[in-house]
C-alpha cells in the first residue's frame, strides 16, 4: 500500500506538468490527454495493488517481463519529470520567500526562455526528458537479440608457446527462461560457432530459476561445440534461490529446489558441456599445459550466494604456469583472486549484463552498472592479471537492451 500511495502522489504531481503543457489547447485535446494519462496511471496502480491476488508467478514469462518493463519505464520517466518540477517548485519557493520578506509583492516575470516562462520551460523539459527515457526503453525491446561479437587479442609472458594462437569464445548469462524468439537465438548460436573457437567457455546463469526453462532450448545449445571442448560453470540464478518453491521449510530447505539444481547440473552434461564445480582441468598441446579452473558462484556482495571454493579448484595445478578461471561474479576478482591467487592470469566473468542499459561509444563508456560494480563490462587489468566481464548473451527482467548489447566474446591468445 505504501508503494501504491507513493505512485499515486507521483502521478498527481506529474499531472500538474501535463495540465500546464496543454493549458492553451482545445478542450477536446485536453480531455483526450487527461484521459490517456489517467487510464495508464490507474492501470499501473491496479496492477501493483492486485499483485498478491492475481497469481503473478504463473503468468507467461514473456508477458510478465514486458508488463514489468513498461511499468518500470513509466515510473522512471515520471520520477525524472518530477525532478524538473521539483527544481521549479524550489525556485518559486525561494522567490516567494525573498519577495515576502523584502516587501516586494510584485510577481516574478523574469526568466523567460523562447517565449515561455521559466516554470513552463522546466515543466516541458521535464516531460520531454522523461518521455525520451521511456521511448528509449521501449526502443530497447528490439535490441535484445542484437548480438555483437567483441574481439580482443591478449598476450601473456607465461603462456606456453604451443598455446599461442588459441582462440577462446566466452558466452555468459544465457537466461533461457527469458527467450521467446527461436529464430533469433539460433542466429546467435550460429554466430558463436562461426568464430571457429578452439575452446568455448560459459560463465554461468543458464536459466532464470528453473531447470525446465531449458527444455525447449536443449537442441539449440547442443550446437555449441569446439575442438577442445565447452566448459561451463554456475551463476547465482542457477541455484533457484529466487524462486518461491512451495515446499520450502522455515529453515529455508526445499527438496524441490535441490532436485531442480541437480537436474540443472545434469543438463550441462546433456548439452555436451563440462560443468566445473570447484575443480580444474589441464589442457595439453605439444607436451605443454595450461590449467582451466571453474568454480561455483562466489560474490563479494552479501545478497548473492557464495558457494564457490577456489582453494579446492586450485589443488594440483599450482605448478602450471598459465591459468584461466571461470567465475560468474566479477567482484570475486578483487575480493579473492587478485589478493590470494596472483598467478591466475585471466578470469572470465559475467553477471552484470552491463545493466542492459548504457552508452558505449568511442571516448564514453557509461552504465548504471558502474555504481554497483567496479568492473562491469569489458577488459580490466591490474598488475599482471586480467579480468574480462562479458555483457551477457541473454537478458533478465527488462526484455531489451539499450546501448549495452548482448555479447559473444572472442579472445585470441597471442
Amino acid at each position: 500500500m505504501i508503494l501504491v500511495v507513493f505512485l499515486l502522489l507521483l502521478d498527481i504531481y506529474v499531472f500538474q506538468a501535463i495540465k500546464a503543457m496543454v493549458y492553451m489547447s482545445a478542450p477536446r485535446v485536453r480531455n483526450i490527454t487527461f484521459s490517456i494519462y489517467w487510464f495508464i496511471s490507474i492501470s499501473c496502480l491496479l496492477m501493483i495493488a492486485l499483485l498478491p491476488y492475481i497469481n503473478w508467478h504463473n503468468w507467461p514469462a514473456t508477458l510478465k517481463s514486458y508488463l514489468m518493463a513498461i511499468f518500470i519505464g513509466l515510473v522512471l520517466a515520471k520520477l525524472l519529470t518530477a525532478v524538473f518540477l521539483l527544481l521549479d517548485d524550489v525556485r518559486r519557493g525561494v522567490l516567494w520567500v525573498i519577495r515576502r520578506f523584502s516587501g516586494n509583492p510584485a510577481p516574478d516575470t523574469t526568466g523567460v526562455v523562447s517565449g515561455l516562462s521559466r516554470s513552463q520551460f522546466l515543466s516541458r523539459l521535464g516531460l520531454i526528458t522523461g518521455g525520451t527515457l521511456f521511448a528509449t526503453l521501449i526502443y530497447g525491446f528490439s535490441n535484445k537479440y542484437n548480438y555483437r561479437v567483441h574481439k580482443i587479442k591478449m598476450a601473456f609472458k607465461q603462456l606456453p608457446a604451443s598455446f599461442k594462437g588459441l582462440r577462446i569464445v566466452q558466452i555468459s548469462d544465457i537466461h533461457s527462461g527469458s527467450f521467446a524468439n527461436r529464430e533469433a537465438v539460433l542466429k546467435g548460436i550460429k554466430m558463436i560457432n562461426d568464430q571457429k573457437a578452439d575452446l568455448v567457455l560459459f560463465t554461468g546463469d543458464l536459466v532464470n530459476d528453473r531447470a525446465d526453462e531449458m527444455t525447449e532450448w536443449m537442441d539449440a545449445f547442443r550446437q555449441v561445440k569446439a575442438p577442445m571442448g565447452v566448459y561451463s560453470t554456475l551463476g547465482n540464478h542457477d541455484y533457484g534461490d529466487y524462486y518461491p518453491w512451495p515446499d520450502k521449510t522455515p529453515n529455508g530447505y526445499s527438496a524441490m529446489q535441490h532436485e531442480n539444481l541437480e537436474r540443472l547440473k545434469a543438463l550441462h552434461g546433456e548439452l555436451g558441456w563440462k560443468l566445473m564445480m570447484n575443480e580444474n582441468v589441464v589442457l595439453e598441446r605439444s607436451g605443454e599445459q595450461i590449467a582451466l579452473l571453474g568454480i561455483e558462484n562466489w560474490s563479494a556482495i552479501k545478497r548473492f550466494p557464495r558457494y564457490g571454493d577456489l582453494k579446492r579448484a586450485y589443488e594440483g595445478v599450482g605448478h602450471i604456469p598459465f591459468k584461466i578461471l571461470l567465475s560468474h561474479d566479477p567482484t570475486h576478482w578483487d575480493a579473492q583472486v587478485r589478493t590470494e591467487y596472483p598467478d591466475i592470469a585471466l578470469m572470465l566473468a559475467g553477471h552484470t549484463h552491463g545493466m542492459q542499459f548504457g552508452v558505449e561509444i568511442p571516448g564514453l563508456k557509461w552504465s548504471p552498472a558502474q555504481y554497483f560494480y567496479k568492473e562491469w563490462a569489458g577488459l580490466y587489468k591490474k598488475g599482471e592479471q586480467f579480468l574480462y566481464v562479458n555483457r551477457g548473451f541473454g537478458f533478465l527482467g527488462y526484455p531489451g537492451r539499450v546501448g549495452v548489447l548482448p555479447e559473444i566474446t572472442v579472445i585470441d591468445l597471442v
